[in-house]
């Protein structure tokens, strides 16, 4: 595993365990994996834009079957 992917899977472990301050996550995966934080941020970056991308092909599915978000289709 390279270590892009050890830093996604951290930030996603300590977003799970309800952290909600990037700063704080940064701060956490910097300390525990000994990465620079501009390393951090950068994977991050990509990491978040990754996850806008799916989130809107996930929203156009919806959008398409005309769907609102008051409705519970799934």
């Amino acid at each position: 595993m390279n270590s892009g992917r050890l830093i996604e899977n951290e930030i996603e472990h300590f977003l799970d365990l309800g952290y909600n301050d990037k700063k704080e996550i940064y701060n956490k995966v910097v300390e525990k994996l000994g990465v620079p934080r501009p390393t951090v941020r950068r994977v991050a970056r990509d990491l978040r834009l990754r996850m806008i991308n799916r989130v809107k092909i996930l929203q156009n599915e919806i959008d398409k079957r005309g769907w609102t978000n008051n409705e519970n289709n799934t």
